[in-house]
């Protein structure tokens, strides 16, 4: 990892400090993106069938898993693991119930009654990855929320393995958080199917999950077109910023940096510390546990653009980490919330060094699918919200009328809107000559 000091640098160079690995949305990319979105939607299944030949190099007899395949993945999981999904859906459920936003009814004048109804997105698509690890956590945190909404239509698609089938710890997901139906999809093909249907996959009206840059590219592809479907949010590789004051535990420090520079070799980690000595020792701890991780060479490519940055302050790294709004934050210092205060844009928070960013990636009950590569400035998480539409109404009584009419046609007429004027002043006329 590069060290470097915030305050010895000049603005082009914070840019670079900060910048992330660059995402290619290159020609050869978007064009192949388009090919397979373009071969859905003409020939459906039989294009279906032959991208995942092609790609997940398998043989799909059947696109849809049946009931036997849910069957056979419930009673192939270890009961530990069957066990820790289903305590981690019940936090989820927890929180996100908690969470989720409520029906409102408000008098905003005498005679004038406003409400907010919430109304579940019909059919909603999950896509759940599973390159070079499936994530049934993902299948939880799509899930979940879904149901809790109301969904009336939930499809999930994950890839399928050499065997034509998809894990089983994804399947029995899928199946305890109520979702309706599953394929054996995956890629840019799962997300065409599900943004335009086929004769096995439904049409879906939102599409939710993370995925590759073919996945990424397809659902931006058909966010943009009108007969696509909407997308939770854009999407990059996953990353976390480390806040860590003098205190801190660099094993801990450099565990949470790892965790999240294991998921790929273009995910990114940053730490941000006033503390030289914390600098130095989280970076032979990053060295040290790295050469012992499974997926050691992913994350050791990862950490190649990976920073370990000075600064003055804890403050100074407040401002550095809001002008990089993060996936994931994480305040190993020793007053955590006396910072939060000062935090903007970040996708979601971790406090003190009990805290590692792994439990809100599986279980503590908040989300894990998150606004990356800057876009938690204006993006939020998944959650209950994300299923749902807010549809507002209005009632007016004749006294309500009275009340707001004058207001209504006066800003009318300075818009020049003369029928939106109209449709008030001729009530208003009505109302005077019968009093």
């Amino acid at each position: 990892m590069k060290l470097l000091d915030w305050n010895t640098l000049d603005e082009a160079a914070r840019r670079d400090a900060l910048a992330r690995p660059a995402q290619s949305r290159a020609d050869e990319l978007r064009r192949g993106v388009e090919r397979i979105i373009a071969a859905v939607r003409e020939h459906g299944d039989t294009a279906l069938r032959e991208l995942s030949a092609k790609y997940d190099r398998c043989t799909l007899d059947a696109i849809e898993v049946d009931e036997a395949e849910f069957a056979a993945a419930e009673a192939f999981l270890d009961p530990a693991l069957k066990a820790a999904i289903r305590e981690a859906a019940a936090r989820i459920e927890l929180f996100h119930r908690a969470a989720a936003p409520q029906p409102v009814v408000v008098d905003t004048a005498p005679g004038v009654r406003v409400e907010r109804m919430l109304r579940p997105i019909s059919r909603v698509g999950l896509y759940v990855p599973a390159g070079s690890a499936p994530l049934p956590s993902t299948a939880l945190m799509l899930g979940v929320p879904a149901q809790i909404a109301g969904c009336r239509h939930v499809v999930l698609c994950s890839p399928a393995r050499a065997d034509g089938r998809c894990d089983e710890a994804v399947l029995y997901a899928a199946r305890l958080t109520g979702v309706h139906k599953v394929f054996k999809l995956g890629g840019a093909q799962a997300i065409a199917a599900m943004a335009y249907g086929t004769a096995s996959v439904p049409k879906c009206d939102k599409l939710f999950g993370p995925g590759n840059a073919w996945v990424t590219e397809a659902k931006l592809q058909v966010s943009s077109d009108p007969d696509g479907a909407a997308i939770d949010m854009p999407a990059g590789p996953s990353e976390v910023l480390v806040i860590a004051d003098a205190d801190a535990n660099p094993v801990f420090v450099a565990a949470d940096l790892l965790s999240q520079a294991e998921h790929g070799p273009d995910s990114q980690v940053i730490l941000l510390s006033p503390s030289a000595e914390l600098l130095d020792q989280a970076a032979a701890e990053v060295e040290r546990q790295c050469a012992e991780l499974p997926r050691g060479a992913i994350a050791s490519q990862a950490l190649a653009q990976s920073r370990l940055i000075a600064v003055d302050s804890l403050a100074q790294a407040v401002e550095v980490s809001n002008r990089y709004a993060p996936e994931h934050l994480i305040l190993q210092v020793a007053a955590p919330r006396a910072l939060l205060d000062g935090i903007d844009s970040a996708g979601s928070i971790f406090l003190g060094q009990w805290t590692p960013e792994s439990v809100g990636d599986y279980c503590s009950g908040s989300n894990h699918v998150l606004p990356t590569y800057g876009y938690a400035r204006s993006y939020s998480g998944v959650s209950v919200a994300s299923y749902q539409k807010q549809i507002s109404v209005q009632e007016v009584s004749e006294e309500g009328l009275r009340n707001i009419g004058p207001c209504t046609a006066t800003l009318a007429a300075a818009e020049q809107l003369e029928a939106h004027r109209r449709a008030v002043t001729l009530r208003l006329a009505t109302l005077e000559a019968r009093s």
